[in-house]
């Protein structure tokens, strides 16, 4: 067949959902694939908050994509930001002006977090959601640790030691088990000055348990696994404003506010900006988070060739309700898609999308773990081994995966975490030493 005679398939995002579409797709000899990013690699997203807690270095759960489809020769790798699709004319248009046509597209760019219409809360608590996020954020927790060994003021100190962190979804709860695992057992004989665990972690969530998505029984379960760890949990809480260094909360008719060096986002998402340019140019449906609602066979209104899939798509066509935000739907989507396509240029019709819910899970710490398997809920150790084991079948290539089995040995054997690196200036400069001294003359 005639290199132009190729399908060409245009992926936009290289997550779970447009890696997985790439290399089922790249098997056909009949198709050429174009993978466009504005990052050069695949970033395991579910174990951000290692890398956050430095249990993990970055290229631990990053692989290159051009490395990972390098095997492809059909596949194309571009390391740009698409900001238009022009739908009749099947190009997608990249920030740069260039423009690249499709036969098919494929949209899984995912979400980002949602403040709320509260922007400026951004930067003085930052999400985790990328590699960036998760350096940045392990820059302030040591940065922390470091200036309270320094402080004699001990009203400043308590500051440095108190970490508050918004949202008790499957993110925060991570965050918070590993912060308490780092000052209860790895930090606890590093310093001098301070005793670690006096460090104060609080977890705030607005409803009235933690995990929402998992069932009463698993919530109670990671309550008591956290608060072995130390975590004080305030549910039914609501943030009302974040300040330098000063989160306010709202508990009933109760407003109260906490000082701390150290708040960190992990509360409620929205969709990339793509769905607004699907929304205004493809007249495509969305719920107030911005995700795209999907054919179901993941199509967009009655545009047969462009898909969304992943945490951009708002799939409810097989309980009612929206699909998770997890790995396993845009790995499934992904291969659906892939799929799909497939039996199209053989002129052969497939069926609808069916999600095959294989279970949720969530860690808190050492042995410690939430599970939901079909119909079982279970937690402690099994969990945690459940859980290790998963992640580690997910990473996408093998020397990653024996990377991250060697460093969660070790850690478990050892309870040190060797990525506890400080890089860099401090990311804001309300955590700078002189400014906090000089901002607490000034009150």
């Amino acid at each position: 067949m005639d290199k132009n005679e190729l399908h060409h398939i245009v992926i936009i995002g290289g997550g779970f959902g447009g890696l997985y579409a790439a290399k089922e797709l790249a098997k056909s000899t009949n198709i050429t694939i174009t993978l466009i990013d504005k990052r050069n690699f695949h970033l395991f997203q579910p174990l951000l908050y290692q890398v956050a807690t430095g249990g993990l270095s970055p290229g631990d759960i990053a692989s290159p994509l051009r490395a990972v489809l390098n095997k492809y020769k059909n596949v194309k790798v571009l390391r740009a930001k698409v900001v238009d699709i022009l739908a009749e004319k099947k190009e997608v248009e990249l920030k740069d002006g260039e423009n690249i046509k499709f036969d098919s597209l494929i949209i899984a760019t995912g979400v980002r977090y949602n403040y709320f219409s509260n922007e400026k809360w951004q930067e003085k608590a930052p999400p985790l959601k990328t590699m960036e996020d998760a350096l940045g954020i392990r820059h302030r927790v040591f940065h922390a640790f470091e200036e309270a060994e320094r402080e004699d003021d001990e009203y400043i100190r308590e500051q440095w030691l108190r970490f508050v962190i918004v949202g008790g979804g499957p993110t925060g709860v991570e965050l918070a088990g590993a912060l308490g695992e780092l000052t209860r057992h790895t930090l606890k004989e590093d310093f001098r000055n301070f005793n670690p665990m006096q460090t104060e972690i609080i977890l705030v969530e607005a409803v009235d348990r933690i995990l929402p998505p998992f069932t009463e029984t698993s919530s109670k379960k990671a309550t008591k696994q956290l608060e072995k760890l130390g975590v004080t949990i305030r549910t039914n809480t609501m943030v009302t404003d974040i300040k330098d260094n000063e989160v306010v909360l709202k508990q009933g008719d109760n407003v109260f506010s906490l000082k701390a060096k150290t708040i960190l986002w992990a509360a409620g998402v929205k969709a990339s900006k793509i769905s607004e340019v699907l929304a205004d140019k493809l007249d495509a449906k969305t719920d107030k988070a911005g995700r795209v609602y999907v054919n179901p066979d993941l199509s967009i209104n009655h545009y047969k060739d462009i898909f969304v899939l992943g945490d951009l798509a708002l799939f409810t066509h097989q309980t009612g309700k929206p699909l998770p935000g997890l790995a396993p739907v845009a790995m499934q989507q992904g291969k659906y898609v892939a799929k799909l396509l497939k039996a199209r240029l053989k002129g052969k019709d497939y069926k609808d999308f069916e999600y095959l819910d294989k279970g949720s899970l969530a860690v808190i710490g050492r042995n410690k773990a939430i599970a939901e398997i079909w119909k079982f809920s279970f937690g402690g150790i099994t969990a945690w081994y459940i859980w290790a084991f998963i992640h580690i079948r997910y990473l996408i290539e093998f020397d990653s995966k024996i990377l991250v089995m060697f460093q969660w040995a070790w850690n478990y054997l050892t309870m040190k975490r060797g990525a506890r690196l400080i890089t860099g200036d401090a990311p804001f400069p309300y955590l700078d030493k002189n400014y906090y001294s000089e901002t607490k003359k000034a009150e």
